[in-house]
């Protein structure tokens, strides 16, 4: 059997991921600190509840750069896989966080349509103003490496959340201040609640794919299977499994097929069919059991029985 590990994450591009997710953290910390303040001068219960969703952005971005940093620890001999997935469980939280506050804003919005209350609509729309150009910004900042960590691109929705709550803050502002209705500002909340939970179930249902080890979405196993046997030496590939340990580690095993050969020859096919699944799929943790045309794969005995007549002869 031959196996093929990848690194544990780590070097510029982790350092650098680690930096963005400090940065963010610390500005949106420093911005929720701002707008709870402007929110208790103005006795603003908009901008109060805005600050509050702004926290638990900082509360997702501590736990986002905990896990990353606890992916990136080693292996050990009690978990030889390392803390990859602590990324995934993150990113389910995260997730799940969002959904509560999607259902908060709806019951919130929904007491305001049937109580309207007074809204100080130039300190709405000044303060989510600024709410709105910097979760841009942070959103934009985690942009390229939510791209490729799943626990990052849960912030990144968080974030990116925040940025489209905050611009109804200032769309609604905006028509208050010119029309007094003061409704508008749950029915903006209703519109921003459902854009968060939409968002969310895409994060959700691919975090809850790799707990499960279900085939990544952008496999198909057909596909890996038919370049497999394309390999030159390969004369069939069955068991394959396909899976994820985390959002940016693919795993794959599988019995290979070949002919009775030398060790050294078999062993470069092993390496042949393990570049094509790094090049081509970005699989790169793969445990690959050869099987030979003098064995029927299914007689897991039958080595066995070679040697014993190797001896008799």
């Amino acid at each position: 059997m031959a196996h093929q590990h990848s690194s544990p994450p780590g070097g510029a591009n982790a350092a650098r991921t680690a930096y963005r997710l400090r940065i963010a953290i610390g500005l949106t910390a420093l911005f929720v600190l701002v707008e709870g303040l402007a929110g208790l001068a103005s006795h603003s219960l908009a901008l109060l509840a805005d600050a509050g969703h702004n926290l638990t952005d900082v509360l997702a971005l501590i736990l986002s750069l905990w896990a990353f940093e606890l992916a990136s620890h080693p292996s050990t001999a009690e978990r030889t896989f390392g803390l990859h997935r602590a990324g995934i469980l993150a990113a389910l939280a995260n997730a799940i966080v969002l959904v509560v506050i999607a259902v908060g804003i709806v019951v919130e919005a929904y007491r305001r349509l049937v109580a309207p209350e007074p809204v100080a609509a130039g300190l709405m729309i000044a303060v989510a103003a600024v709410a709105t150009v910097l979760n841009l910004a942070i959103a934009l900042w985690l942009h390229r490496p939510s791209e490729h960590d799943l626990n990052v691109r849960a912030s990144f929705v968080h974030v990116a959340g925040d940025a489209a709550s905050a611009a109804g803050v200032v769309v609604a502002g905006i028509l208050i201040a010119l029309t007094g209705q003061t409704w508008l500002d749950p029915a903006v909340s209703l519109l921003i609640a459902f854009f968060i939970a939409w968002t969310s179930r895409g994060v959700i249902r691919e975090a809850v794919d790799v707990l499960l080890e279900g085939t990544p979405s952008d496999l198909d196993a057909r596909q890996v299977l038919a370049a497999m046997r394309q390999v030159s030496g390969v004369l069939d590939v069955h068991d394959l499994h396909l899976w994820s340990i985390s959002s940016s580690v693919r795993a794959a095993s599988a019995h290979v097929l070949v002919e009775d050969q030398p060790v050294s020859v078999a062993c470069n096919i092993l390496s042949a069919v393990n570049e094509v699944l790094a090049d081509r799929f970005r699989i790169t943790h793969t445990s690959l059991q050869l099987e030979t045309t003098a064995c029927d794969p299914g007689e897991v005995f039958c080595h066995l029985r070679e040697q014993e007549h190797a001896h008799h002869h």
